[in-house]
């Protein structure tokens, strides 16, 4: 009997090893609901995103703790993290780590001089998911990637908790903070202005596309009057 146990007993372990590993990652895709979960965070318990409300919201995935990537991703965020306040976004982080090295990062982090500017609190909480619960949901650990750490990612969800943008990178690139924040002001300028969209290498304050025209705009262009300029009849842009 005690030989049938053990043998049964290596025998699930085993299998479930291999389910581990073979699990293919579910990413949440756009225009789909934010996954939602309840975790631990270096602000208190979170509800995500219910917590967060009307606001835009962008969570971000790294590796791990005391990574030198993602250490300068967190600094460089931290320089920014009032300019995503003044847009109505809210920041969350999570990593596979515990609560408790999360803190002792943070407090690192916080002491640190980068790129000759004075250290900042980092206000957004870093969300602890040592169970994968949050990486599951997702669709953040990549097997054939590794099974021990999740993926550099990044989620930028709206006010009704749909997602719009998604974006993976890989754990030797770090993540250019100012495109987040561009893509975000993209999104929200389009949600208020309907009927446009931002082309190649938008910037705020640029000139918008108009995908489908009215007949009445069709039959003002080129006239004084008209604030629609074409590039080529299936590219149409409106002056700001």
């Amino acid at each position: 009997m005690k030989t049938v146990v053990l043998i049964l007993c290596v025998g699930m372990s085993f299998c479930f090893q291999m389910n581990s590993q073979s699990k293919k990652a579910v990413i949440p895709l756009i225009g789909a609901d934010a996954p939602s979960f309840t975790a631990e965070t270096t602000n208190g318990v979170l509800n995500f995103p219910q917590d967060y409300g009307s606001s835009w919201k962008i969570l971000l995935a790294h590796p791990k703790d005391f990574t030198p990537v993602c250490s300068s991703e967190l600094l460089e965020l931290s320089q920014q993290q009032d300019e995503y306040a003044k847009l109505g976004a809210k920041i969350a982080v999570v990593s596979t780590d515990i609560l408790d090295q999360h803190k002792t990062w943070v407090k690192a982090l916080e002491e640190i001089s980068y790129k000759d500017r004075a250290p900042v609190k980092i206000k957004f909480p870093l969300i602890a998911d040592p169970h994968f619960i949050v990486s599951d949901k997702y669709g953040l650990i990549h097997p054939d990637a590794s099974v021990e750490v999740n993926i550099r990612a990044v989620f930028i969800i709206d006010p009704s908790n749909k997602i719009r943008a998604i974006n993976f990178y890989p754990l030797q690139v770090g993540r250019n903070m100012d495109e987040i924040k561009r893509t975000l002001i993209a999104l929200e300028t389009i949600d208020k202005q309907k009927n446009t969209a931002a082309p190649a290498n938008w910037e705020p304050g640029g000139n918008l596309m108009v995908p489908v025209l009215t007949q009445n705009e069709k039959n003002n262009i080129g006239k004084p009057e008209s604030d629609i300029y074409q590039v080529a009849w299936f590219m149409n842009f409106r002056k700001k």
